[in-house]
């Protein structure tokens, strides 16, 4: 079984910054998928960023430049910084791990952007 933890989310005024981290337990291998997505209010969830297990990144446009996703294979966690946050970013982030094509996910931390 694979557990991951999310931490960090909370509330944000434009222009400002988070950082989110989630922790992986359980069963892990270093050669998977970590990434973080997101579901604002009434919409679908969507993908944020990932990263593989060499350091390969990949960032949506809505967030390249403001957002950056790294990770501590060590730790087993993977975190996203979030810098110039916009009342767009509004949403649960989740975080995300594919593993031999299964996904598992977190439970989700909300991150509200508003003045």
């Amino acid at each position: 079984q694979v557990q991951l933890v999310e931490s960090g989310g909370g509330l944000a005024q434009p222009g400002g910054s988070l950082r989110l981290s989630c922790a992986a337990s359980g069963s892990t291998f270093s050669a998977n998928v970590m990434g973080w997505y997101r579901q604002p209010p009434g919409k679908q969830r969507e993908l944020v960023a990932t990263i593989t297990s060499a350091g390969t990144t990949n960032h949506v446009d809505s967030v390249k430049g403001r957002f950056t996703i790294s990770r501590e294979n060590a730790k087993k966690t993977v975190n996203l910084q979030m810098d110039s946050l916009k009342p767009e970013d509004t949403a649960v982030y989740y975080c995300m791990m594919t593993m031999f094509r299964i996904t598992y996910w977190g439970q989700g931390i909300q991150v509200t952007v508003s003045s």
